[in-house]
């Protein structure tokens, strides 16, 4: 059922509020940023005709293989970045308060698209449903109750940390990592829709997703693409380089500028690059990979972002699922080396990263699929009210520690203030 929409804001927020309804219900939302490998602006996919959950890692990728096989449309789902003691021989013993599944997805009843002002709905009820949103009324968002912020790190405790993880680089132990600190409030007490209505609303993003799980949350404006596959291209866009906005024109544009030449956002950016397509070439048919954009910089409410784009043709005998497992987790998130960078992070964060720094995304009918990565996100567990958001930054060896500390407040500005 195809529908033109006349105004795409009111649309969305009922849409949203239908969704809602639902035990399971996923929502990813471009906000208009034009991208060359996206098939729609916005989709809504709602209730469960199958679901797969995994826990504690007993070969999660084997049964989303065998999940796929029996669900050959549309499946949205979640990849949890401690599905790495499944992919490689690590392990994760930090506390988790969350407790996302380390691996989730379901097959929908109902899914909404839009592409320009095109609405198509995909469901044996979609005349019922487009009524049912058409009557939706929007009522004003209730306040929800202040939620005391603290943090797993203070200043002093996460400089002195850094400080040894850059020991560990000087020794040549590794060569860059990403180093993760929490973010988190008890007893909190938020409606989620609400606050990913008002976290869109500050910090809109190309890859933005507000992800319902029973009663768990994802809450999530992250900018970043994991991996996406189009036909028998995959194509991956890590991000390392970030700078802030400024309502000066001038000054941003300035910013922008510096933030390409800086010897440091360079550096970190080509490790992560040189990572990626090392992952690729598991999945990549001989000769394929290249970087199509290096040192891009891209805009957003919040900040400048330094990202590059990375593809490759996929090898005919690799699955789709396998070329995910075959670069999960995402450089961007980890380091290089990538396997001990990881152990090392277990030994340095103290807190599981679950979802956090894992993937959201779906496979389509066609069996393409596109993932984003779960930063910029707010993590909430309504039965226990705990609220949870990390933030990391890439480390290398001319890492300044007090700046480091400086642009992960600035990476969660546009959470503070929503949930302020």
């Amino acid at each position: 059922m195809g529908i033109k929409l006349k105004n795409l804001q009111e649309f969305k927020q009922k849409a949203l509020l239908w969704a809602n309804q639902f035990n399971i219900c996923c929502v990813l939302d471009s906000n208009n940023y034009t991208d060359p490998y996206s098939h729609f602006d916005l989709i809504i996919a709602a209730d469960s005709i199958n679901i797969l959950e995994c826990k504690n890692i007993d070969n999660s990728f084997q049964k989303l293989e065998d999940f796929r096989q029996k669900n050959k449309s549309w499946i949205f789902g979640g990849l949890a970045y401690d599905l790495k003691n499944e992919i490689e021989k690590l392990d994760s013993s930090n506390p988790d308060y969350i407790n996302f599944p380390d691996l989730f997805f379901f097959a929908p009843q109902h899914i909404l698209k839009v592409k320009g002002n095109e609405l198509e709905i995909i469901s044996p009820e979609a005349e019922k449903i487009w009524e049912a949103i058409y009557k939706t009324i929007i009522s004003e968002p209730i306040p929800h109750p202040k939620s005391e912020i603290k943090a797993r790190f203070s200043k002093s405790d996460y400089l002195k940390t850094l400080q040894q993880v850059k020991n560990e680089i000087a020794i040549g132990n590794i060569y860059e990592t990403n180093f993760c600190m929490e973010f988190y409030a008890e007893e909190a007490e938020i409606d989620p829709l609400t606050t990913y209505q008002h976290l869109n609303q500050v910090s809109p993003t190309p890859f933005s997703n507000y992800f319902k799980w029973f009663d768990k949350y994802i809450i999530s404006a992250t900018p970043e693409r994991f991996l996406s596959k189009r036909g028998n291209k995959l194509i991956s866009q890590p991000i390392k380089g970030t700078a802030k906005r400024s309502a000066n024109p001038i000054e941003d544009e300035q910013i922008k500028s510096d933030l390409i030449k800086h010897p440091k956002e360079q550096q970190e950016n080509i490790m992560i690059v040189d990572l990626v397509r090392n992952d690729l070439t598991k999945s990549a048919k001989k000769g394929t990979v290249r970087v199509e954009e290096l040192f891009g910089i891209y805009s957003f409410k919040q900040v400048h972002q330094m990202i590059s784009t990375v593809v490759c043709e996929l090898k005919d005998e690799i699955s789709a699922i396998q070329a995910i497992k075959n670069t999960f987790p995402m450089g961007s998130m980890t380091g290089a080396p990538k396997i001990k960078a990881m152990q090392l992070m277990e030994q340095y964060e103290k807190t599981k990263r679950g979802i956090y720094s894992g993937a959201v995304g779906y496979f389509s009918p066609q069996n393409d699929f596109d993932f984003n990565v779960i930063i910029r996100t707010i993590l909430y567990n309504q039965k226990e009210k705990y609220l949870s958001f990390q933030v990391g930054s890439a480390i290398t060896y001319y890492a300044d520690v007090e700046k480091e500390y400086e642009e992960c407040l600035l990476k969660v500005k546009a959470i503070l203030e929503v949930l302020d």
